[in-house]
């Protein structure tokens, strides 16, 4: 079941993203003016001072695009992208940059993947239990000044980047049978410490998933992304973050919005859009072989 660790590619085999216009889908509608993002100077400077940076803030208005794996399709009409940090390249994020896009970057926060380059910094005593169901991944000891070590490297590769934003994925290892001993404490202490840094850098921030600690994080973070909140009937804690201002991107897998099975995608998309969510319908390979937005308009029953 797809639910408290992250969708996306848990493979070594995972597909260099390249830009491209092909792949499937239709145009989301965004803000009819879309500013270019600049490209940051790269740099890895911890030193940063909050009052020294200024990050993107995305708002309600914000659409989006999330593809984790295959060859990018950079034809969608959105005011964001949603990519991979590692398995992006440079030259790909500044062609987005190029269309008027921003970009937000995705990385594993809470768990080690043992295909990613930076995999053997992570010290065994700091690595716990695998992720159910995800082959060569397992939970990390937030609280590790080792971890948190790696995690500010990658967040000095995804400023050099040239990402705007960050998508920290698994931050709510506490709920999971992590055998490390994380508790709620740990991760929001680890939560903040993600979000004080990535902000150092100029960079955006969202909250993945982590339904129990939204209202105690929601100042910290720039926008939430959520997987299957429409299926599981909890999009109401999303109100924190609504009611603030900042954009909250869902994305939906289940069969039934995928094909509309007795009009399941066309309610569902109605509670998606009275509420301020933007709701993708997704493949669960994150490879933009499918793609359904809840805000373009389509044809009842289609």
């Amino acid at each position: 079941m797809i639910r408290s660790s992250r969708l996306g590619l848990a493979c070594a085999a995972c597909l260099l993203p390249a830009i491209s216009g092909c792949g499937g889908g239709s145009d989301d509608s965004g803000p009819s003016a879309i500013v270019a993002a600049p490209t940051p100077t790269p740099s890895a400077s911890s030193t940063a001072t909050p009052a020294a940076m200024t990050w993107w803030r995305p708002d309600r208005t914000t659409s989006w695009q999330w593809q984790l794996s295959g060859t990018l399709n950079t034809t969608y009409a959105v005011t964001a992208y949603d990519v991979d940090l590692f398995d992006t390249s440079q030259a790909a994020i500044t062609a987005l940059h190029g269309q008027g896009r921003r970009v937000i970057c995705y990385f594993s926060a809470g768990s080690v993947e043992n295909w990613r380059p930076d995999a053997a910094q992570f010290a065994s005593q700091d690595i716990g239990k695998p992720l159910d169901g995800w082959a060569g991944e397992r939970w990390l000891r937030v609280d590790s000044a080792g971890v948190r070590q790696v995690m500010t490297a990658r967040l000095d590769l995804a400023r050099s980047k040239g990402c705007d934003g960050v998508e920290p994925d698994n931050v709510d290892g506490y709920g999971n049978d992590n055998g490390l001993g994380l508790t709620a404490a740990m991760q929001l202490d680890y939560s903040r410490f993600l979000a004080d840094e990535a902000h150092r850098r100029g960079l955006a921030i969202g909250l993945k998933n982590d339904i129990p600690q939204l209202a105690s994080l929601q100042p910290d973070f720039d926008f939430a992304v959520n997987e299957q909140c429409h299926e599981y009937d909890e999009c109401g804690g999303y109100s924190v973050f609504l009611d603030a201002g900042k954009p909250v991107f869902v994305a939906e897998y289940a069969e039934r919005y995928r094909n509309n099975v007795n009009g399941a995608r066309d309610s569902m998309c109605v509670a998606s859009r009275a509420q301020g969510v933007r709701t993708l319908i997704l493949a669960t390979a994150l490879d933009d072989s499918v793609r359904v937005s809840c805000d373009e308009t389509r044809p009842t029953g289609s």
